[in-house]
């Protein structure tokens, strides 16, 4: 089925809703300070720090950590597996809706159960 081959195409570290929002987001973007990500996806530090230490850990993303002024910053960019990863995720999402509405089509209009 044509579906289930794309679905071997999905990044699993990406079928979290969080996750994905997170790469979708910095392959917008060079680098993305800290700030910027947590108020776009809506996190608090500690839950997007959570995030991306495991996509750091695949891979996904890359970190820097330096200091403005007297402050430290932290940006976050998309690194190149990253990139490649969620083009996978994203074609093998579109190849399922597209086998999906195939087979939708395919199957024809049918009188659903009638009520009273």
């Amino acid at each position: 089925m044509a579906a289930e081959r794309a679905a071997d195409g999905l990044e699993q570290t990406l079928l979290d809703p969080t996750r994905f929002s997170i790469v979708a987001l910095l392959a917008a973007t060079d680098w993305a300070e800290f700030g910027f990500v947590r108020d776009a996806v809506e996190m608090s530090d500690s839950a997007l720090s959570k995030q991306v230490t495991t996509l750091m850990k695949r891979g996904f993303v890359e970190v820097d950590k330096r200091t403005v002024g007297k402050r430290q910053r932290t940006w976050i960019r998309l690194s190149t597996t990253g990139r490649a990863a969620l083009g996978r995720h994203v074609a093998a999402l579109q190849q399922i809706a597209a086998a999906a509405t195939e087979q939708g089509a395919s199957h024809g209009i049918e009188m659903g159960p009638v009520t009273a």
